[in-house]
């Protein structure tokens, strides 16, 4: 179990990028959405022990992160969004290298470990290649091989799936699924389709702060009849923003389709539709702007 406590986090600029945000994380796979700028990373790089917080604290397994961040690492598999060693050295010869920096030091020990990380990740095909000519895929995968060394019982992927094809895409969530069976793996993404094929548990952070926690599936019925859709030509959308609380618009065919959250139906053209997770997020980010213009306007 992870559990977070009240953390708090303000860069030096005065951004407040975590604000009292606590979590309890069980094993599996748990999803953390949230825009860019929401303090995903904030909260994925304290976890990861790569930054203090202000205040507040992270205890996994008994362990609080930082009191005692060497255990942490010992457990710990970390894939950031950033993850960029892509050197023109074979990907066996770099994950032999990233296993011996681990304290893996036993050379017949390693060779199994690696070649076995290899061929979980579909990479064993290619292991003489150099990591620097493989495809953004493949770099995830070989991402989350580096963070498999040394058995973690906590693993961090921090926006894996961005980028990707959705072939790649496919080929990775099933990769996490299998990992996610007896660990705790968290998720941070801004792809609520992510969220939705994987974790059974989630949470929005959003403004630095948990706006929302749950199952995606309960939280999901509880907005059934409350999303609205309507279908408007380009030069009306404006209007229709201005004046129903519309919180998603996507084109189809040319013109704008537009989901309104309503208690009740919001006048003619409008018609109910089943809510899925992408509702239920924008859902929350709408509310989150709400309260945000409110406090300005307060403050004005």
């Amino acid at each position: 179990m992870l559990s977070i406590r009240n953390l708090s986090k303000t860069y030096g600029n005065q951004v407040k990028a975590l604000d009292n945000v606590s979590l309890d994380i069980p094993p599996g796979m748990f999803g953390l959405l949230g825009p860019n700028g929401a303090g995903k990373s904030s909260l994925m790089r304290t976890i990861a022990t790569l930054q203090g917080a202000d205040s507040g604290e992270v205890v996994f397994d008994g362990i609080n992160v930082a009191e005692q961040p060497q255990q942490v690492r010992a457990t710990l598999g970390y894939l950031p969004q950033d993850f960029n060693v892509y050197p023109r050295i074979s990907a066996y010869q770099l994950l032999d290298h990233i296993a011996i920096l681990k304290g893996i030091t036993k050379a017949k020990e390693r060779k199994a470990l690696v070649d076995r990380l290899l061929e979980q990740t579909n990479l064993h095909q290619v292991r003489k290649k150099a990591v620097a000519t493989f495809s953004g895929g493949m770099r995830q995968r070989f991402g989350i091989a580096q963070a498999l060394i040394g058995d973690p019982k906590l693993i961090i992927v921090d926006e894996p799936t961005a980028g990707l094809d959705p072939e790649e895409r496919n080929r990775f969530h099933n990769l996490l699924a299998d990992i996610g069976q007896h660990k705790v793996v968290i998720l941070s993404t801004h792809i609520v389709e992510d969220v939705a094929d994987l974790c059974p548990r989630m949470a929005v952070l959003a403004d630095g702060r948990i706006q929302l926690e749950g199952e995606p599936q309960v939280l999901t019925n509880e907005l059934d009849g409350q999303i609205w859709r309507i279908t408007v030509d380009k030069q009306d959308v404006a209007a229709t923003m201005e004046n129903f609380p519309v919180i998603s618009s996507r084109l189809q065919g040319g013109r704008s389709v537009l989901h309104v959250l309503a208690s009740e139906n919001p006048g003619a053209g409008f018609e109910t539709v089943t809510p899925d997770l992408e509702d239920v997020y924008f859902a929350t980010l709408h509310r989150v702007r709400q309260q945000q213009s409110s406090t300005q306007s307060n403050a004005a």
